[in-house]
């Protein structure tokens, strides 16, 4: 038996984004825990759809998956300089649940991207999109995980000492978060 659960968030679709890879690995160096990654493949937010029909029942899915777990990772590409559209969407959907399963929540972020920043602006830009939620963001250290395609082996492992290192920090950061 676990004892920590932890979700991760990641603001890309596709299977095999490296965004995925970076939650994977970070849950790996979180040690022993259940993890579960989220789907955030929801549909647009459209007031007109949620007063017909009320919230989907996979945001809240979602939403109750972010109040169960002991603490969030979120990992997010960068697309013109911010967060990726699916993750924005996600964090709207979710504003509109009963409740606040964000409240209080230890929250990781970090961010792996082609360009050479590795997602900085992106990351800067959700921890201002989180404000209103207040969860509990660790201020770092910051994972900017740049050249992202390069940067895992065939196992999923972060090839680069020092970004691991920095990973395996901020997990331990996030668990210690836990419980205060």
């Amino acid at each position: 038996m676990f004892d920590h659960t932890l979700l991760g968030l990641s603001g890309s679709l596709r299977r095999d984004a490296t965004n995925r890879k970076l939650l994977r690995e970070a849950a790996r160096l979180f040690g022993p825990c259940s993890f579960t990654e989220a789907d955030l493949n929801l549909p647009l937010y459209d007031g007109d759809l949620e007063a017909a029909d009320g919230i989907p029942a996979s945001v809240q899915t979602l939403a109750d998956q972010i109040a169960a777990a002991d603490a969030v990772i979120i990992s997010t590409p960068e697309y013109n300089k911010g967060p990726s559209g699916v993750l924005k969407n996600a964090l709207d959907w979710v504003s509109r649940t009963a409740g606040s399963p964000w409240a209080n929540k230890p929250v990781a972020v970090m961010s792996a991207a082609a360009g050479r920043a590795g997602g900085e602006r992106a990351q800067m830009v959700l921890r201002g999109f989180m404000v209103p939620f207040q969860p509990c963001i660790l201020q770092g250290p910051e994972v900017h995980l740049a050249n992202s395609s390069n940067a895992f082996d065939e196992n999923g492992h972060l090839t680069s000492d020092r970004y691991a290192q920095t990973l395996q920090t901020l997990m331990e950061k996030l668990r210690a978060e836990i419980g205060r």
